[in-house]
């Protein structure tokens, strides 16, 4: 069990949740769109602000980010910079 800070009230307020899984990102969320893709099917989603449509197996697997090590990484600013590990 872990405990999350939520937002109410419009932004205004937090309560806090115990949730029991912490999946909302990384593999382990890409493993649960997966099969909620599997048993979604046939169906047809929107696309581009509800003015395109296509069939949700379809869509394409999301890509890996490219590498940012060795590229500059801009700080204080914008008046200095640091090479990222």
């Amino acid at each position: 069990m872990v405990k999350v800070k939520v937002r109410t009230g419009r932004g205004t307020g937090t309560i806090e949740v115990d949730v029991k899984d912490l999946t909302f990102s990384g593999e382990e969320y890409k493993k649960i769109q997966a099969e909620k893709k599997k048993a979604a099917g046939n169906r047809t989603i929107s696309t581009g602000r509800g003015t395109g449509s296509r069939k949700l197996q379809d869509t394409p697997e999301p890509k890996d980010r490219p590498s940012s090590k060795g590229k500059t990484t801009i700080t204080s600013r914008g008046t200095g910079s640091r090479k990222s590990p």
